[in-house]
C-alpha cells in the first residue's frame, strides 16, 4: 500500500543485484535476520536480539538513559509557510507531492530521487502549481544527505523502501529537520530507541506518517470511544491484510525487489502501523495506558513460492529466494490497563483487503470491512446496526473537508492537511516520535516471539513514564486560524 518507491541504492551491479542488494546483503546476513546488533544495548536488549530466550523477563530492553528532554506536548514553531523537501518519489512519493502543493502555506524546496525522470516529473507539478522551480538531488546514493543540509526546509518528508527510513530520518533530524517517515519508521529495536534519542536531543519531531490513523471511519470511532459510546474499552484489532503477490513479483512495482527481499530474511508482522495505529489511538496507548507485552504466532510460509511456481518462468531471479515471513502472523498485545489488541499480517495469499479495525467495550462494539456497529441502548437482538448513521460524531477534518483528494479515500490528504496545519500554527503534532516507535516495535519483537513459539516479548516503554499522563492526539479540536 505504501513505500513502493526505488531505493536510492537500486542501481544495477553487473550480476543483476542493485547496489542497495550488495551492501545491505551483509548487514542482513549478520545481523540475526535483519534485527541488527545492538552494540552498546544492555545483555537484556542484547538476548532480545539474538532470540536466545524465550522468557518475557529476558527480552526486556531496558530504557537507556535519556539524552535529552522528552518530546511530549512539545509544539513545532510557528511559521506563515512551511518549507518540505520530498526524498522518495517513486508510487507513493509521487502520488504524495501533489497533496502538499494543493495546501495553502505550504512550498516545496527540494525533491531528491536518483531517478532522473522521476524527480524531473515531480519538479514538474511543482511549477504546474505555480511555486519556483524546486533543487533536485539525484546525484548518487546519498544525496538526500544534501537536501537535509539546506537551510530553507522545515520539514523532511521520507518516502521510499525500509531499509532507508532509519537513515534518513536520522539525517533529517541531525540536520536541524522535522521528519516524517511513512511505514515502518525502522526495523531494529536499537534504531527506533535510536530516534526517540535524537527526537529528544534535537527537539524535532520525527513522525510515523500512519495515514489510516486520518480514516474517516477511524477518526469516527475514535471520538465515540472517547466520548464513552463504547463504555469501558475492552479489545480491538487491526491488520494489513492485503493480497500483495502479484504486485511482489511484478519488477516494475516493486524496483529491486526489496519488498518481496523481506520475505526471506523476517517471519514476524512486517507492517503492523496500519491496524495498529488507529487501535492504540482508540485506546489512548501513550496517552494513559502503554502497550507492555506482544506474543505472536505465524502459519506456515508456502504463498510465495506457490505464486511463483505458478507465474514466474523458470530462471527469474527471484527463484533463487527462500521465503520464510509466515504467510499469516497473528499477534495479542497487552496494554497496562489489562486490555488486549489483536494484531494481523497476510500479504501472501487471496483474500479481499481488510484491515479488521475492531473496537470493543463494556457497551459494544465495532467493526470494520464493511463498517457495522452493535452499541447499547442503540441496538437490541443482536443484529448490527448501520454505523452510517453516526455521522455526526464525524471528525472536523471530515466535516471541513467531506470530499478531500488524494487516494485511500481522502485520509492521505486529511492527514498532510492537519501536519501541515500543526507546523503553521506552531501546534503539538497529532502524534511523535514515542508513537512512531510504539506502532512499530512489533516488527522485531513479533519475529522474535515466534522463533520462541509464542512466548510473550516485552515492548519497551518508548515514553519512559510519560504515558502515564492523559494528553491529546488524533482526536483534535478545531483550532482557531492565526
Amino acid at each position: 500500500m505504501h513505500d513502493n518507491e526505488r531505493s536510492p541504492l537500486e542501481s544495477p551491479e553487473p550480476d543483476g543485484r542493485s547496489r542497495r542488494d550488495v551492501l545491505r546483503a551483509a548487514g542482513v546476513a549478520g545481523a540475526g535476520l535483519g534485527l541488527g546488533a545492538l552494540g552498546s544495548a544492555s545483555p537484556a536488549q542484547a538476548a532480545q536480539a539474538s532470540g536466545d530466550s524465550g522468557t518475557a523477563e529476558a527480552t526486556t530492553a531496558a530504557a537507556p538513559a535519556r539524552q535529552g528532554d522528552t518530546m511530549i506536548g512539545v509544539p513545532f514553531e510557528g511559521r506563515s509557510t512551511v518549507r518540505v523537501g520530498i526524498v522518495g518519489l517513486g508510487n507513493r512519493g509521487g502520488s504524495m507531492i501533489d497533496l502538499f502543493l494543493a495546501i495553502p502555506g505550504v512550498r516545496v524546496l527540494a525533491l531528491c530521487d536518483p531517478v532522473k525522470d522521476k524527480t524531473a516529473k515531480a519538479a514538474a507539478k511543482v511549477t504546474a502549481a505555480g511555486q519556483p522551480a524546486p533543487a533536485t538531488y539525484v546525484k548518487g546514493d546519498h544525496d538526500f544527505e544534501n537536501l537535509c543540509k539546506r537551510g530553507d526546509i522545515d520539514f523532511v518528508y521520507v518516502a521510499t523502501p525500509w531499509d532507508w527510513h532509519f537513515e534518513m530520518a536520522k539525517t533529517a533530524m541531525l540536520n536541524g529537520k522535522h521528519v516524517g517517515v511513512e511505514c515502518p519508521i525502522a526495523l531494529q529495536l536499537d534504531q527506533l530507541w535510536e530516534l526517540v534519542d535524537l527526537s529528544e536531543r534535537t527537539r524535532r519531531h520525527c513522525m510515523q506518517l500512519e495515514n489510516c490513523c486520518y480514516g474517516r471511519n477511524e477518526m469516527r470511532v475514535l471520538r465515540m470511544a472517547h466520548a464513552g459510546k463504547f463504555g469501558d474499552l475492552l479489545h480491538g484489532a487491526g491488520a494489513y491484510n492485503h493480497d500483495l503477490r502479484g504486485l511482489m513479483f511484478d519488477p516494475d512495482y516493486y524496483e529491486g525487489p526489496w519488498r518481496r527481499l523481506w520475505h526471506t530474511r523476517l517471519r514476524g508482522d512486517l507492517y503492523p502501523n496500519h491496524g495498529f495505529g488507529p487501535v492504540a489511538n482508540y485506546m489512548d496507548i501513550n496517552r494513559g495506558d502503554r502497550v507492555t507485552h506482544i506474543s505472536s504466532f505465524g502459519t506456515p510460509a508456502l504463498g510465495l513460492a506457490e505464486y511463483r511456481e505458478a507465474h514466474m518462468p523458470k530462471g527469474d531471479p527471484s527463484w533463487k529466494e527462500t521465503y520464510i515471513e509466515s504467510d499469516r502472523t497473528i499477534s495479542l498485545v497487552q496494554t497496562a490497563k489489562g486490555r488486549v489488541i489483536r494484531l494481523e499480517h497476510d500479504v501472501s495469499t487471496p483474500h479481499p483487503y481488510s484491515r479488521i479495525n475492531q473496537l470493543g467495550g463494556t457497551k459494544g462494539v465495532f467493526e470494520d470491512y464493511p463498517a457495522r456497529i452493535y452499541i447499547e441502548p442503540d441496538h437490541t437482538d443482536d443484529a448490527w446496526g448501520d454505523f452510517a448513521k453516526y455521522a455526526d460524531w464525524d471528525h472536523w477534518l471530515w466535516k471541513e473537508h467531506a470530499n478531500p483528494p488524494g487516494g485511500h479515500g481522502g485520509m492521505d490528504y486529511i492527514m498532510v492537511f492537519r501536519l501541515m496545519q500543526t507546523m503553521r500554527l506552531g501546534l503539538v503534532p497529532d502524534f511523535d516520535v514515542y508513537d512512531a516507535a510504539t506502532w512499530t516495535s512489533p516488527v522485531p519483537l513479533s519475529h522474535l516471539s515466534i522463533k520462541a513459539k509464542g512466548a510473550p516479548q516485552q515492548i519497551p516503554d518508548f515514553t519512559r513514564g510519560g504515558w502515564r499522563k492523559s494528553r491529546g492526539g488524533v482526536d483534535s479540536e478545531k483550532p482557531k486560524e492565526a
